[in-house]
């Protein structure tokens, strides 16, 4: 699932809403009128409740718990059918769908500040209890929210803490930092009402070319491995309760090798492929996930080429979900396929298809069906649970299966204490989003990621650490206040001591008419034109630092060669990366994947194969330190 856009929300006037289950009783479950009520033996198990409350859902209401999509949020956390704000003025709101469609589960995408995102939360659950007919609580689902990045995947918020990207972490490679840093996110969740975190990725990072490497842990299986474990730790607790984040691990069986690169969003894309015979390496970090019990799993987009009896995409694919995931792993959790893959999306004249790879011919209901059979539980990004509806209707498709998905999906509520109590505290929220310590464990996380590449001895000393408040300082890309800290900021590189500049790695639109697709980072990895002519010229005029933000492993050769320094990071401030370049804090990152040498060892390097291009410029694990 993707966020390609960011939306900006003025302050708004929040209030409170009283649970009117203000009692604290452990419990609730249907009376004889059909409604949630006071369960009075909280000892009952959940199997019986769960059964209990099967028995008075209708088909509808069965069918719509098997869909989650996104829902737009009013800035004044309100739930008005108004029009809506910006790009996402086509998405429905919540209770729109929870009267029609029966649906309990959302995902939210751009937000509002914090009081706001709380606001609405509880004004929703107040509407699930109230107005709907067994006053089913809701359960809201995010992306990564505490990333410093640009990255559309990762829906940053201002309010939240900010972090390095997972790839960040992967350079730190310290687990209890890492389980750190998800119990810090898990509290921010909770504090707004995100019960369940569409993360973390448990992908490998094999081709260098896929936009989605910024929310791996790299290429390396077993680093992912342990990180993979700290990080559902952290989220989920060694038990799920109401304490804890769900976490929808993705994207099963391991999304990171596609051909040349091209992501299974789009159409374009060319398939999964496996030239190395390397299928078995990347299941490595899910079976970490398994052993974390992880709470849910996301397959991914795309084909698995000639890996299984029919090449058709994950979530369409019964060897992929019953025979290894169900049967071979015994996973009785969640499986909720990726977003969009029943229904086209249409944009204005443009069309999205879904990513219905494999079985694009067959008919929505017929895809619907292919889902369930090959035993997925519920359809990420689609609301259409009339499909289900029919199928049982018309006999192909029976009750008892739908009860199954619909039994994982109550037993994930009652594990995180929904049914018990599913609001939250609108102060508290205020307290704990982006409280001090939080925003500092998190900036101190962006400063140890930063790795040091290269670092040139001149007259026996390094360049690095800079002296701060002795330098003239020309810099590109940084903010000339923040630079002012650390030295006089000058306006021409001849008039400067040292040059400090920040890049990103390159990437190249494919060509389409999808504006969300020529937002992914495709393409090559080299600077080229003149864009790399200016990089360089600077180089030769005076001496230079150069820091890149590796979102994909980038080929930099002649930069590498004439930058006097070289860091790298993955999601950083200009204040973090200048207080590692002046020596206020030490670099102690290392890399996650190798830095190819040329595009021809990119393009000539096996795509489900880790560190195997020819002749690297940095080998994974690089990293030097002062």
């Amino acid at each position: 699932m993707i966020n390609p856009l960011k939306l900006f929300y003025s302050s708004a006037i929040a209030f409170t809403v009283m649970s009117a289950c203000s009692d604290n009783t452990p419990f609730r479950d249907l009376n004889k009128n059909g409604k949630l009520d006071v369960y009075e033996d909280s000892h009952e198990s959940v199997d019986n409740r769960i059964d209990d409350l099967l028995k008075q859902m209708t088909l509808e209401e069965k069918a719509g718990m098997l869909f989650i999509n996104g829902t737009r949020i009013n800035s004044d956390g309100s739930l008005d059918d108004r029009p809506g704000e910006g790009m996402f003025a086509f998405a429905p709101i919540a209770p729109k769908l929870m009267t029609e469609k029966y649906m309990t589960h959302f995902n939210v995408w751009a937000v509002p500040e914090k009081r706001a995102l709380a606001t609405w939360y509880n004004n929703l659950q107040k509407f699930a209890e109230e107005k709907t007919r067994l006053g089913i609580p809701v359960t809201i689902a995010s992306d990564p929210r505490n990333a410093f990045s640009n990255n559309i995947f990762s829906m940053t918020a201002n309010d939240f803490s900010q972090w390095p990207e997972q790839l960040g972490f992967a350079a730190i490679g310290d687990e209890k930092l890492m389980e750190q840093h998800a119990d810090i996110a898990r509290q921010e969740y909770i504090a707004v009402g995100i019960r369940e975190a569409l993360h973390p990725m448990a992908d490998l990072a094999t081709e260098p070319r896929w936009p989605r490497i910024s929310g791996t842990f790299g290429e390396d299986a077993q680093l992912s491995a342990k990180l993979i474990k700290a990080y559902i730790k952290g989220f989920q607790g060694t038990t799920l309760d109401s304490n804890g984040v769900a976490c929808m691990t993705k994207h099963f069986s391991g999304g990171g090798p596609q051909k040349e690169g091209l992501d299974p969003h789009f159409e374009f894309q060319k398939g999964q492929v496996y030239p190395g015979k390397n299928f078995n390496y990347h299941l490595i970090p899910f079976e970490a996930a398994f052993e974390a019990k992880t709470a849910a799993i996301m397959p991914y987009y795309g084909v698995p080429v000639d890996q299984t009896n029919e090449n058709v995409a994950f979530s369409f694919n019964k060897d992929i979900i019953t025979g290894l995931l169900r049967d071979k792993y015994k996973f009785d959790g969640v499986v909720c396929t990726d977003w969009g893959l029943i229904t086209d999306a249409k944009m204005g004249d443009i069309v999205w298809p879904a990513r219905a790879w494999g079985v694009e011919k067959l008919s929505e209901e017929e895809r619907v069906l292919k889902v369930l059979n090959a035993g997925v539980d519920q359809f990420g990004g689609e609301n259409c649970p009339e499909h289900v509806i029919k199928l049982v209707k018309d006999g192909k498709l029976t009750e008892a299966r739908i009860d199954q998905s619909v039994r994982r999906l109550l037993r994930q509520k009652f594990e995180l204490g929904l049914f018990e109590d599913p609001y939250i505290d609108v102060e508290n929220a205020m307290a704990v989003v982006g409280k001090d310590e939080f925003k500092k464990a998190g900036e101190d996380a962006q400063r140890r990621a930063i790795t040091l590449l290269k670092n040139s001895a001149a007259k026996g000393k390094n360049i690095l650490p800079l002296e701060a408040g002795k330098l003239k300082i020309y810099i590109k890309n940084i903010n000339p206040t923040v630079a002012a800290q650390y030295g006089e900021v000058v306006s021409k590189p001849e008039q400067a001591d040292i040059a400090i500049v920040r890049l990103n790695t390159p990437w190249y639109p494919v060509e389409t008419k999808n504006f969300f697709a020529r937002g992914f980072h495709h393409g090559d990895l080299d600077f080229k034109g003149t864009q790399k002519d200016s990089i360089l010229m600077l180089l030769k005029t005076v001496p230079t630092i150069v820091d890149i933000y590796l979102d994909r492993p980038a080929v930099i050769p002649e930069i590498s060669e004439k930058a006097k320094g070289l860091v790298a990071d993955f999601g950083a401030s200009d204040n973090a990366v200048l207080d590692v370049l002046f020596g206020k804090a030490k670099p102690e990152g290392k890399l996650p994947f190798e830095l190819p040498s040329s595009m021809d060892a990119v393009r000539n390097q096996k795509e489900d194969v880790p560190y195997d291009s020819k002749d690297p410029l940095y080998k994974f694990g690089h990293g030097l330190h002062y």
